[in-house]
């Protein structure tokens, strides 16, 4: 099983007749013409906080990839199109098999997700005997589906903590969730070398000095940044925790250290406050994912229209991802998360 599910035959034709690119009448108005479709197919269009702002806005729900998931399994709609990356749109399969997952872009991958290649982390598994395995929801169905417990960054220390202070442990796939994870609970992890590539470039450097330009500014920064980088930060949390603690803090100015989208939302929910981009150890003057970036409304218009491409998943593979997360659900809940 790739890391990108099998296409059909048909959507497979469809694709190599590029039907992604073809020409929409420019008189459209997709806003319009993407919530008549919505209508007329029954379907839900879930947004990551990543995705450009037009895309949120015209999004049913948006928020982390788990919550996404959850919210579209409570619907009674027979579609949801999930404007976010792969993995997203496999744990939306993994908790609604009997709906339609569309992925506007099945190019739309996941950094992170591919540094855990799944033949290389069962290896690493097999040479880690008695360890839990308990792998981070940025993952691919194959990684959920070798793993113990599914996390997310929000609930991840929780998580480890759940479980017996003699009990192994590996986590997987980021290792700088998993280091901040292990500061956090003192226990010793073994960690998988996997990093998402949007939040590893974040240069500390240019960061204390925008610290030092803006002393009345705090740093918040999302837990898979660079140890140098959380180091500095007022506050370190999930993509949520960062939305809600700019909501309620007092502050008036925040440096924020993770993908650019979520921004949109700071100012729509604080739109008094300011909300300036981490800089990351490059030229460019903030952090943007392109993998992410791959959504656009034109591709969400076409895979409603299409209803493609479609993102179909083997059951055996499916039944043994979902294991890990539904042992996340019932720590969670027995933790009142």
């Amino acid at each position: 099983m790739t890391i990108v599910n099998r296409l059909s035959v048909a959507q497979e034709n469809l694709e190599q007749t590029g039907y992604l690119d073809l020409a929409i009448d420019p008189t459209v108005d997709l806003f319009d013409a993407i919530s008549r479709l919505k209508k007329e197919k029954n379907a839900v269009i879930l947004a990551h906080y990543y995705q450009d702002a037009d895309i949120q806005d015209i999004a049913d729900y948006i928020g982390d990839s788990l919550g996404l998931s959850q919210q579209a399994a409570s619907t009674s709609a027979d579609i949801i199109l999930f404007a976010g990356v792969h993995f997203m749109a496999e744990t939306a399969k993994i908790l609604s098999p009997q709906k339609k997952v569309l992925l506007p872009d099945l190019k739309a991958g996941c950094s992170l997700a591919d540094s855990c290649p799944p033949t290389e982390f069962a290896a690493f598994v097999a040479q880690h005997p008695g360890h839990k395995v308990i792998s981070y929801i940025n993952c691919t169905a194959e990684i959920k589906a070798l793993s113990d417990i599914i996390c997310t960054s929000s609930n991840a220390v929780a998580i480890v903590e759940s479980l017996p202070a003699d009990q192994p442990i590996i986590f997987a796939p980021d290792r700088n969730l998993g280091r901040y994870v292990a500061q956090q609970t003192g226990r010793e992890l073994v960690l998988w070398n996997g990093t998402c590539m949007v939040h590893e470039i974040f240069s500390e450097e240019r960061i204390v000095r925008l610290l030092h330009r803006h002393p009345e500014a705090e740093l918040i920064a999302h837990p898979e940044c660079e140890p140098a980088v959380l180091k500095h930060a007022h506050f370190v949390g999930s993509t949520t925790a960062l939305l809600k603690y700019s909501a309620r803090s007092n502050c008036q100015s925040f440096i924020v250290a993770t993908e650019t989208g979520i921004l949109h939302q700071m100012q729509k929910v604080s739109p008094g406050k300011t909300f300036i981009p981490a800089p990351p150890n490059n030229t460019c003057a903030c952090n943007d994912c392109p993998h992410m970036k791959r959504n656009t409304l034109e591709k969400i218009y076409l895979a409603l229209e299409y209803e493609l491409p479609e993102l179909v998943m083997d059951e055996t593979l499916r039944l043994k991802a979902r294991k890990g997360i539904d042992r996340m659900l019932d720590i969670s809940a027995a933790l009142g998360l």
